[in-house]
């Protein structure tokens, strides 16, 4: 029975007016809250016309809700120094009343060859893109010391520690994995673990077999065991209240992206699942077949990419008031 309902956006706008797409975001999240959504996630895109920093703009959906949980799934931490890092997410978290949940990744940056200069022209290779650089951020977000001084310079206090300092934030990092390899770190590390619509072909080329193996890989190495947060983020598209129009769009998106669920894609051998597109109750009873879903309580359903805003209003609605009961999941509010 699904516990906890979220949605994940890439937030994408239109180079000649970025404030409106980045209005829209931030709208979507408030349908969210309103609607009574668990969680609300943004994505990372570099270079793109996509959101580049979620946690600017969680920072501003911090002022405008009060009680939706707000994450980001994932932030790749190639583009990013840890210790800042920290500070940005205690920052937002104190803001957002403790509702923040930070989600990362690691690997080069995407584009690394072309964005390097750019980004590291001092020290690209020598720059460790492995887990090591998500022990940094753990260790500065739990407050533990970052610098051997602490005191008075002058008129001047420092602190050993990243400020501000946020409790309980440690307990809400998540980590994207898509492997074997690292959902067992982020299990041995007692992070939770955000699953998405890729994961990584290695015993297998069954989509729902592969991410099973990583829940059960990540809760059999976890502190908690299976009692270990999991959220699930695959692509679903209620269609309860759309307009034929959108059915139409809706189900020719999935159908161009179908080819690429087929066989693993690329040397690294993705697997990529099919989006879901049906009835509320078409997709619950889908979903109640798939062998990962089983496994967890709680998801992060992934929007399209590049649907309108109204689109998204009404995929949100059908979400909240179809298809999350149809899951068995009672909202949080009362709209």
């Amino acid at each position: 029975m699904l516990r906890k309902l979220g949605f994940l956006t890439i937030g994408l706008f239109d180079e000649a007016d970025p404030r409106r797409g980045h209005e829209s975001t931030l709208e979507i999240i408030e349908l969210g809250e309103r609607l009574g959504f668990d969680s609300a996630w943004l994505r990372h895109r570099h270079l793109q016309f996509g959101i580049s920093s979620p946690v600017a703009v969680l920072a501003a959906a911090t002022q405008r809700t009060s009680r939706i949980e707000l994450g980001t799934a994932v932030t790749p931490l190639g583009w990013e120094n840890p210790l800042r890092l920290a500070e940005d997410l205690a920052t937002v978290d104190l803001l957002s009343g403790g509702r923040l949940n930070p989600g990362v990744s690691v690997g080069p940056p995407m584009q690394f060859d072309r964005v390097k200069d750019a980004l590291y022209p001092d020290t690209a290779e020598a720059e460790d893109f492995s887990f090591a650089r998500v022990e940094r951020l753990i260790s500065a977000v739990r407050g533990e010391p970052v610098t051997s001084f602490a005191g008075f310079e002058g008129f001047e206090q420092f602190s050993d520690r990243v400020q501000p300092h946020a409790p309980g934030l440690a307990s809400r990092l998540w980590y994207g994995g898509g492997s074997l390899r690292s959902a067992r770190w982020a299990g041995e590390h007692g992070m939770n673990l955000l699953t998405s619509s890729v994961v990584k072909a290695e015993e297998s080329e069954d989509f729902e077999r592969i991410q099973l193996s990583h829940i059960r890989e990540f809760r059999a190495h976890h502190p908690d065991g299976d009692k270990a947060r999991v959220s699930q983020g695959l692509v679903v598209i209620p269609t309860d209240s759309a307009t034929p129009s959108q059915v139409t769009r809706y189900r020719a998106y999935a159908e161009k992206r179908t080819p690429r669920t087929r066989t693993p894609q690329g040397p690294a051998r993705m697997m990529f699942a099919p989006d879901i597109v049906g009835t509320s109750d078409e997709i619950a009873s889908r979903l109640s077949e798939h062998a990962a879903f089983r496994e967890i309580d709680e998801v992060a359903f992934a929007l399209p990419f590049t649907f309108e805003h109204d689109d998204y209003v009404q995929i949100l609605t059908d979400m909240a008031e179809s298809l999350g009961p149809a899951l068995g999941r009672r909202p949080a509010v009362a709209r």
